[in-house]
């Protein structure tokens, strides 16, 4: 709050001018990506971002074709919510687009990696029979409307193989998983060992302040805008670089990427206990301070329970806890504490949850 105050107080304008808050909170976020990624354009939204990021990937490759999740969110743009099967009340996915299941043990057994690679190989020859080359692998990392998927670490590397070889990229959305909620690694992309050929970042980025960014290959953007270009009047304002900056700042001065790893240890620990002795709770899953818990029926908790999970929700809101819903059924609770959660929280938070399940 005081960085917003003390930018705005000194200067906000468009992005038409140089301003050296800006290119000093982008050298900073930048060193935190790999260095094949060198350049970044900001945006106001991650729906933005992801847009931005399926046109580049469609110059860079020529093809038309994407692969997603079957419950993915990418955003609500008109191109994007064609890549967002759970917002799609009614009809189908266009034909370029093709969904895959999820990372899910219960898909793919217990070699997900071999799995979930050779759904992508599915994927791209079916938009090869419909007239499509693909143009790329778009997942956020922690599959999170999905339901949440982190294990095994390192699954996603064969998958990325796959586009590649094909003549795709691979686009990391980092909206939910990236700046240090993982705990272990400060991007999803990050965890899996994988090196992302366009990155989208989003809500994280200002801590509740409007701002988003695709970071990506030089030559990709020479490309784009060579053909189009682009222009934001607000994405990367001097106001949201003050509070991006602000974020990279505390994310490090105050170790919360170490408190991400210690805190959602114990939390996992906990949660994982309550499930054994729970006939509500099928499974804890996640990493760091992102975790699914998923609600089964009492009766047999493999068999996802929505109205139970609604139910929990509702009670855990009255607790003063307040969390939500992902997955096919609705029946996993997405976790998402703040990165400063301290044990005293954490327990606040199990002795609600114990309560309803």
């Amino acid at each position: 709050m005081q960085a917003v105050s003390r930018q705005i107080g000194t200067l906000n304008v468009h992005t038409r001018y140089l301003v050296s808050a800006v290119d000093d909170y982008l050298d900073s976020l930048k060193a935190t990506l790999p260095e094949s990624i060198t350049n970044i354009v900001m945006t106001c939204s991650g729906s933005e971002a992801n847009d931005l990021a399926m046109r580049l990937a469609k110059q860079a490759t020529g093809g038309e074709g994407f692969i997603v999740t079957e419950d993915a969110y990418h955003g609500n743009t008109s191109l994007v919510t064609e890549v967002s099967p759970s917002i799609i009340k009614q009809g189908k996915l266009p034909a370029h687009v093709v969904a895959i299941p999820p990372p899910s043990s219960a898909v793919y057994g217990e070699d997900i990696a071999t799995g979930f690679a050779a759904k992508v190989t599915e994927a791209i020859e079916l938009l090869w029979e419909r007239g499509f080359s693909v143009a790329a692998l778009l997942v956020d990392t922690i599959f999170s409307s999905d339901g949440i998927y982190t294990e095994p670490r390192g699954f996603l590397k064969k998958a990325v193989d796959v586009v590649h070889n094909a003549g795709g990229v691979f686009i990391a959305d980092e909206v939910q998983p990236g700046f240090a909620r993982l705990g272990e690694a400060f991007w999803g992309f990050d965890f899996h060992g994988v090196t992302p050929d366009i990155v989208t970042m989003g809500k994280p980025m200002g801590n509740g302040f409007p701002m988003a960014a695709v970071a990506t290959r030089s030559e990709y953007l020479a490309s784009f805008c060579s053909d189009v270009g682009y222009f934001n009047t607000f994405g990367g304002n001097p106001v949201a670089a003050a509070a991006g900056q602000a974020v990279l700042d505390t994310i490090q001065q105050e170790n919360l990427q170490t408190n991400a790893l210690v805190m959602g240890h114990y939390l996992k620990t906990r949660l994982q206990s309550i499930a054994s002795q729970s006939a509500y709770v099928a499974e804890v899953r996640g990493q760091g301070l992102f975790m699914g818990i998923d609600i089964g029926k009492a009766d047999n908790k493999q068999i996802p329970d929505p109205l139970k999970t609604k139910q929990v929700i509702n009670g855990l809101k009255a607790a003063g806890v307040l969390i939500g819903a992902a997955g096919r059924f609705g029946a996993t609770l997405k976790l998402r504490p703040l990165l400063t959660l301290t044990q005293s929280e954490a327990d606040f938070f199990l002795d609600a949850f114990v309560q309803q399940v």
